[in-house]
């Protein structure tokens, strides 16, 4: 047995369960050898895509995300979806082939790549010490909340593993004692701010989301409002007292409430300036506080008044445990508006549709309404992506994919596929605007490919339309940032796909009888949207440029 194949036996016997990525020879052993220790290998056609995948999949599992590329360029073309992991803190292992011969095409500093954008850079530097070098990786991306490249040298991999009579690393063993518990002084101190509040409200973001439980007593015991940050979207569903999500995405009255609130709590969130509009959420006056495992994010972008450094879920179960009942924000009467005013879908609008284009609040209410509640949303990123992501309702914190730390366009189809496969038990919906769409092109395949019965819709301007709008109504020439029509319904067609093209309401029927029939093939629905204006979200995010 050689090398390689003893680092993916090992990686297997930890936990791995699904790898994703494009086989060379550099990583054809390795890839091989995942596969024999029961690991499923899911091929992309791209490795941005198998990046985007495992992330996807990873987010939506709660397991560690393997992906296995070749060295050099197998390793560039997956850096977009790597910075997105590592930006988000997505337990992440990328098994990169590497040589370090510098006459040879594919040498790069490789280490220096992953460290450059966040990532955590190791290395297997021999025989002897390959399988603790692959298991302690591991521990980094599990333990540590880490997106790990792991460079596997071709002359390391290549040698004959030692001590193969005990291949199976040791075991990560239980986490250090009292991790995550919070000091009694600072749970004492966020306890009185918690009794002074008249007006609190929550904000959970990513790090809170197996904690809703705790939450919703501690904030039923305050009267405290429930918020999340995208990411989080859903973890409250079906609470009265669910403000759905912070930021650029509120409503108008989540705005008003949290802007109403005298303490703010970030939970596992950190209160970045989407969340908090740049800021503005934040009334002048307004307590600060947050909760979070990394002592780093309590004073990042919204600086908290207080903090607790500690899990989520143990520092609300103290805290509702020193802290009075309290009517605090809530009342009847806000409990009715919370239900008649709390969603997009409920606040007026004029519909625009007309001259063989669809109003994109249209749209998405109508496939909201046709699509079946158990769903997961992966949503990319453009001018388009607040539709999606706020018209279109999900059961939980797990039916919704939000891959948007780097903000790259084109990481929708792949996020969804990895959603798709953590959670086969949901219909898979991916949005995705025409840009993204056509970026992520080759993953078509690979939806069809696995049999994924995913409805992908293209919200499509024919324009790169965040920047048509930010710059077009300075007069600025936009003709960089627009292209003429694409079929996009007869390219699905092409890669196996079914396909319908959707210019008005009544179009919608054949995403009706797509649902209703036996849904062999996915479905592509190409929507041909207005565009006469940007977004609703867009000036508050331009505002950060």
């Amino acid at each position: 047995m050689i090398v390689a194949e003893a680092v993916g036996r090992a990686l297997a016997a930890l936990g791995a369960r699904t790898a994703f990525g494009v086989v060379g020879s550099g990583n054809f052993h390795v890839t091989n050898a995942l596969v024999a220790g029961g690991v499923r290998f899911v091929a992309a056609r791209h490795e941005g895509g198998a990046a985007t995948m495992a992330d996807g999949y990873a987010r939506m599992s709660g397991r560690a995300g393997v992906v296995s590329v070749h060295q050099g360029p197998g390793l560039t073309n997956a850096m977009t979806g790597i910075t997105e992991a590592a930006k988000s803190r997505t337990p992440l292992i990328v098994l990169a082939a590497e040589t370090r011969e510098a006459q040879s095409n594919f040498h790069i500093d490789q280490a220096a790549l992953a460290t450059a954008v966040g990532a955590v850079a190791m290395r297997v530097t021999s025989a002897g010490t390959a399988v603790e070098e692959a298991a302690e990786a591991y521990r980094v991306a599990v333990s540590g909340r880490r997106t790990v490249l792991l460079n596997l040298p071709l002359d390391v991999q290549s040698a004959p593993a030692e001590g193969t009579g005990d291949l199976l690393p040791r075991p990560l063993g239980d986490p250090v004692p009292g991790a995550g518990q919070p000091s009694e002084t600072e749970v004492a101190a966020l306890a009185g701010a918690l009794a002074a509040a008249r007006r609190p409200v929550f904000i959970a973001g990513r790090g809170a989301r197996h904690a809703r439980r705790e939450l919703e007593e501690l904030a039923e015991r305050t009267g405290a409002l429930l918020a999340t940050s995208a990411v989080a979207r859903g973890l409250f569903r079906g609470s009265p007292w669910d403000l759905d999500v912070s930021g650029g995405f509120a409503t108008p009255l989540a705005a008003e409430l949290i802007g109403g609130a005298d303490l703010v709590i970030g939970w596992g969130c950190a209160l970045n300036m989407w969340t908090t509009r740049h800021g503005s959420l934040i009334s002048p006056g307004t307590k600060v506080a947050k909760v979070d495992l990394d002592a780093a994010a309590l004073k990042t972008h919204v600086p908290a008044d207080l903090g607790v450094v500690g899990d989520v879920a143990r520092v609300a179960r103290s805290l509702a445990q020193e802290t009075p009942r309290a009517p605090g924000y809530r009342s009847t009467g806000l409990a009715r508006r919370i239900r008649a005013e709390g969603r997009w879908r409920d606040v007026p609008y004029e519909d625009g549709s007309g001259g063989g284009r669809i109003d994109p609040r249209t749209l998405t209410i109508a496939l909201d309404d046709l699509l079946p509640a158990e769903r997961i949303v992966s949503v990319d990123s453009g001018n388009f992506m607040g539709y999606p992501s706020m018209f279109l309702d999900v059961p939980d914190e797990g039916g919704f994919c939000f891959t948007q730390a780097f903000q790259s366009v084109g990481l929708g189809l792949a996020t969804a596929i990895g959603a798709a496969l953590a959670r086969p038990d949901r219909l898979p919906v991916a949005a995705l605007g025409d840009g993204g769409a056509l970026m992520g092109l080759a993953e078509l395949e690979t939806v069809v490919r696995l049999g994924l019965p995913m409805v992908i819709v293209v919200y499509d301007d024919e324009a790169y339309g965040a920047e048509v709008h930010h710059f077009g109504p300075h007069g600025h020439p936009v003709d960089t940032v627009t292209f003429p029509p694409a079929d996009l319904a007869a390219i699905a067609r092409g890669h196996g796909l079914a396909a319908v093209t959707v210019a008005g309401r009544a179009d919608l029927a054949g995403v009706a009888e797509w649902l209703e029939g036996p849904r062999e093939r996915p479905l592509l629905v190409h929507a041909k949207v207005t565009r006469e204006r940007g977004s609703w979200w867009l000036e508050e995010a331009f505002k950060g440029h």
